[in-house]
């Protein structure tokens, strides 16, 4: 019995300091990254298409494995239909006509693939570049904050019927389908008029809608674009963009949990780019502000700067904040790891730094590494209220400067990292650097 106490003793607390271990960033017992992502999808080759997707799929219809598909120029899933996709089966966009896929108001996509099948949007190049093809688009009918609640995408996507981009509506809980298991790889296409495709945009999409274990790569545009609706991703993986990781707004009301955006100063656009902007219009006087605010959830992110020598890369002006925090927004984050920013969160010069936009704007039990300043407000050069604010013991919040070999289980492993945080490495400090010669 007394064997059977001390076993069961060292298990529970094998158990507890596992737990303590992922408190903050993304958790798991295990690395969930793990046979279902790639983080060197370039050397990967799909074969020659067999099957051609092209106009309007306006009945239900299903990918199968055993062929690879075409995007060939814009298409659209119309009239209701539901387009449902096998685990494992390959869709290359094509580089000639920028191929994407919208999902229109109403249809459905049910992508569900599984972490030893997942399934693969990708280049139809050999050689793949960003921004090579278009990108998938999901619209929905839940709610925005605009005028009408209803909007249409602005990204010049060739159809005969604006229906087939229009987005937005009244239920909360719509349903579009399921993305599970998917990656999304060398999108954003580039247009004179229109700028940048992202590589999967979320318009007006409801809470029934199914987004985890979804990973865009190499994207030319934003990874990950919400634009209203109310949506739950998790287990959602931006890995080297050129635009922002995660961009919210027109009142979009979302929680993103358990997640992780990599960025590279070599590949991030030196004109803004982040790991998160949260925004609740572009243009003031187009939002209703009879309507809900965006509002953003966050908990267990994992949101670093993948870089050589981070010092250098600041000083020549190639790493920019992780968060940006825009005006009449509500953003909350908690249990999270932002590694390796100049600085770490920029709100908005329109934020009025009262009690009212401070409870609004929440970090708790964060922990920020070998950021060069932590939370500034854009254009001020003195921010030691805000880190005071922030920095006192109500938020639990953690400032440190560890590298990132001692800070990460295995961040450097190329292809199957490891970005669970290693709580017993950390060496705490106010300040990774030294500020005193900054200009700014």
């Amino acid at each position: 019995m007394k064997k059977f106490i001390q076993t069961a003793l060292f298990f529970l607390l094998t158990a507890s300091l596992g737990f303590a271990q992922q408190e903050k960033g993304i958790t798991g017992y295990s690395n969930w990254l793990n046979t279902w992502t790639d983080f060197k999808p370039s050397t990967l080759r799909h074969g020659e298409p067999t099957q051609i997707l092209s106009g309007k799929i306006s009945k239900d219809t299903k990918l199968r494995k055993r062929d690879v598909y075409l995007l060939l120029g814009d298409v659209f899933v119309t009239n209701d239909a539901t387009l449902t996709i096998e685990p494992g089966t390959i869709i290359l966009g094509d580089f000639k006509t920028k191929g994407s896929l919208t999902i229109t108001k109403g249809s459905k996509i049910i992508a569900n693939g599984t972490q030893t099948d997942p399934i693969v949007f990708t280049s139809s190049r050999s050689n793949k570049k960003q921004g090579d093809w278009g990108g998938l688009f999901v619209l929905g009918d839940a709610p925005l904050n605009i005028f009408g609640n209803v909007s249409s995408l602005n990204y010049g996507l060739e159809t005969s019927s604006t229906e087939s981009i229009a987005y937005g509506g009244t239920d909360v809980e719509s349903n579009s389908g399921i993305l599970n298991y998917i990656r999304i790889e060398f999108a954003g296409k580039r247009t004179k008029e229109y700028g940048y495709f992202n590589g999967l945009t979320l318009a007006g999409i409801g809470n029934k809608t199914v987004v985890e274990n979804v990973m865009v790569s190499y994207c030319a545009g934003n990874s990950i674009n919400v634009m209203g609706g109310t949506t739950i991703l998790e287990k959602v993986v931006s890995y080297r963009s050129n635009q922002n990781d995660y961009e919210f707004n027109y009142g979009a009301q979302s929680q993103l949990i358990n997640s992780l955006a990599i960025r590279s100063p070599y590949i991030s656009s030196p004109t803004g780019s982040r790991c998160i902007v949260v925004k609740s219009y572009d243009i003031k006087e187009e939002a209703d502000t009879s309507k809900k605010e965006t509002f953003v959830n966050a908990e267990n992110l994992t949101l670093v700067t993948i870089s050589e020598d981070l010092k250098s890369d600041i000083s020549m002006g190639l790493v920019q904040e992780a968060i940006y925090i825009g005006a009449d927004v509500s953003f909350s984050i908690n249990r999270s790891v932002i590694s390796g920013f100049y600085p770490a969160v920029v709100m908005d010069n329109m934020i009025q730094l009262n009690n009212e936009n401070l409870e609004k704007i929440q970090f708790t039990k964060t922990y920020f590494n070998n950021c060069k300043g932590n939370i500034y407000r854009k254009g001020f050069t003195n921010n030691d209220d805000l880190e005071s604010w922030y920095g006192s013991r109500a938020f639990d919040n953690l400032y440190a400067k560890g590298p990132d070999d001692e800070t990460f289980i295995d961040a450097k492993n190329s292809r199957d990292p490891d970005f669970r945080l290693q709580v017993n490495r950390i060496i705490a400090s106010n300040d990774f650097f030294d500020d005193d010669d900054d200009d700014d």
